[in-house]
């Protein structure tokens, strides 16, 4: 047991940390590979969304179905999944629109900000850097429970889940960085910051353990793979897809998409 949580916890620093890639891409790049991003968002989207219709719902059902009975245990499963949608949902909500980092921002409308540079206040830059740092960390606190509270059942689904989240995080780690490096003018500083912004996922998931972890019976359990599955279907269709059209490549999101399920539908017929 101790060697599983060791392996989630390790899953989820890994996927909260791949912020870094996005303020690496942002402070080296000096164009947005769009169709790329396209792509990986549109290939997140389906990983997530198949894993929570494939495997964690129906996992859910079962584990509920023992002890409620069939009918009682598709409800609980039904209004745990709603429940969780509608979690993730407050916490958009309580986010300000303008400081959201699921708003898409390119290298380059990025990079535009240089030239504004000394009309604008260096503080508001950093403020807006560091406001976007907090609000990436509320949002990364449940999703390292998903992804660890996942990765603790099926080794399998962690990683599928984990590599989901890492691509997620990317253009959060362009939104961090970019504020901090006009205000500061240090590239170390503007990567620390979008580095340590994901820490609030393995954080997340260290809490989440601490708190569950005595009470982990068969029943809660399936009450979280539940949650869990309504998390991310929330996230990748009021993030990831969205996400990934206004960077104007519709067809390759959809494609993307498309590829994360059939990786998805492969991976799980060969660990059965």
């Amino acid at each position: 047991m101790e060697q599983n949580v060791t392996y989630a916890f390790l899953l989820t620093l890994l996927a909260g940390l791949s912020t870094g890639i996005g303020s690496l891409i942002a402070l080296l790049a000096r164009r947005t590979n769009r169709k790329f991003l396209s792509f990986a968002l549109g290939f997140s989207a389906g990983v997530m969304i198949y894993i929570s219709f494939v495997d964690l719902f129906p996992q859910a059902t079962e584990i509920l179905g023992e002890d409620y009975g069939e009918r009682w245990g598709g409800i609980a499963t039904a209004i745990a999944f709603f429940g969780g949608i509608l979690f993730i949902a407050l916490i958009d909500k309580l986010v300000p629109e303008v400081e959201n980092p699921h708003e898409i921002r390119s290298v380059e409308s990025m990079r535009r900000r240089e030239g504004m540079a000394a009309a604008d206040p260096k503080k508001h830059m950093m403020r807006t850097g560091v406001m976007m740092a907090l609000v990436i960390g509320i949002h990364n606190f449940p999703e390292g429970i998903a992804t660890f509270m996942a990765a603790l059942q099926s080794p399998q689904v962690g990683i599928a889940i984990a590599v989901a989240i890492a691509i997620h995080n990317i253009p959060e780690g362009i939104a961090v960085s970019v504020p901090v490096y006009y205000a500061t003018g240090s590239r170390r500083k503007a990567f620390l910051f979008s580095f340590l912004s994901g820490l609030a996922e393995p954080v997340g998931a260290l809490v989440g353990y601490l708190i569950l972890a005595p009470f982990l019976t068969p029943m809660l359990l399936g009450y979280i793979f539940a949650v869990i599955a309504g998390i991310m279907v929330y996230i990748s269709l009021d993030e990831l897809l969205p996400a990934a059209h206004r960077y104007g490549e519709h067809h390759v999101a959809i494609w993307g998409l498309i590829v994360g399920m059939a990786v998805m539908a492969v991976g799980i017929a060969a660990f059965q």
